[in-house]
């Protein structure tokens, strides 16, 4: 029986199951962006559907640049300020290689405000929940950032489960804790996804959740116990009436407070991604299948224009 500390056992599991070997595609923004950020860049992590897919050519690559200090990654003020206020910054890039051009949204980060917004100690999913999913690991500044990175993603995941699992029923198996789980945490958002997204992203990665679930419920704040039913392992969760009653208040809150942050983040992008209405747009349809026309004067000035077009969405439903 090991003695170790289970966020020491979890970041080990993750250590090795983290992929660190890319393509072409992938090393070549990976250079273009530690060129661009001039030695600001402590790691760079690598998810979403070209993760999954193992094609850097479907689609755009997502990407969470995490840099040392928003005054070292740039070089005017404003857009430091914009992301120590509301992180992250979201930027767009592409780089030609073998005659393909490969497209990446990234998304800038300090260390620090990583390692707060997947703490049990913040209150919303933005961060948490995002990074309770599996990463590659593109880029880390040496080993020592590579361990603290891979530290602040097992943290992740246990305060997912802690803050999911008192909203989740009390008999269930790793498919639907983390289905639901991520569900929630969709719906905490101004998310376009489909009801059927957590259930593809857990499908993508089912071993991986599972190994992770079993290796952690043990050490969660609850009582757990595991049961064998057919061919499926079921975690019977005793938690107290009240906690679920406040668990249930917390993911009202989350759901309003998302919503706003999620808006403000997008009057944000329209300062500092360029091409983000067009981006948008791309992103909704991918996601909806719903044909959306955007007028000249929106792509120009989305917040002028952009108005009237959220609204109709919305009443549409594509927004959650």
């Amino acid at each position: 029986m090991t003695n170790m500390h289970p966020l020491d056992q979890l970041t080990d599991l993750l250590a090795e199951c983290t992929p660190r070997s890319f393509s072409s595609e992938l090393l070549a923004l990976r250079d273009a962006l530690l060129q661009q950020y001039n030695g600001a860049v402590d790691a760079m992590l690598f998810y979403g559907s070209c993760l999954r897919s193992g094609d850097a050519l479907d689609g755009l690559v997502d990407l969470y640049l995490v840099v040392d200090d928003y005054r070292n990654a740039y070089r005017k003020p404003l857009p430091a300020l914009f992301n120590r206020l509301l992180a992250p910054n979201v930027y767009y890039l592409e780089v030609m290689v073998n005659g393909h051009r490969v497209r990446t949204k990234y998304a800038v980060i300090s260390l620090q405000d990583l390692e707060h917004g997947t703490s049990p100690r913040w209150f919303h999913s933005y961060l948490w929940g995002r990074f309770s999913q599996p990463y590659g690991l593109l880029y880390s500044r040496n080993c020592e950032t590579s361990l603290r990175v891979q530290r602040i993603l097992a943290q992740a995941v246990l305060t997912f489960l802690t803050r999911v699992l008192p909203a989740l029923p009390e008999r269930l198996d790793s498919a639907a804790m983390w289905q639901q789980g991520l569900a929630l945490s969709y719906q905490a958002e101004l998310r376009v996804e489909k009801p059927e997204r957590a259930i593809e992203l857990y499908e993508s990665w089912e071993d991986h959740f599972r190994a992770v679930t079993s290796l952690v419920m043990d050490d969660l704040p609850f009582n757990v116990k595991q049961e064998q039913d057919a061919s499926r392992l079921l975690y019977h969760i005793r938690i107290p009436r009240h906690t679920r009653r406040l668990s249930r208040l917390s993911w009202q809150l989350r759901r309003f407070q998302g919503k706003l942050l999620s808006l403000l983040r997008l009057i944000k992008a329209a300062f500092t991604f360029q091409g983000g209405a067009d981006y948008i747009i791309w992103k909704l349809e991918r996601h909806t299948g719903v044909p959306i026309e955007a007028t000249p004067g929106m792509r120009r000035h989305p917040l002028i224009y952009g108005w009237g077009l959220v609204w109709r969405l919305y009443r549409r439903g594509v927004f959650r």
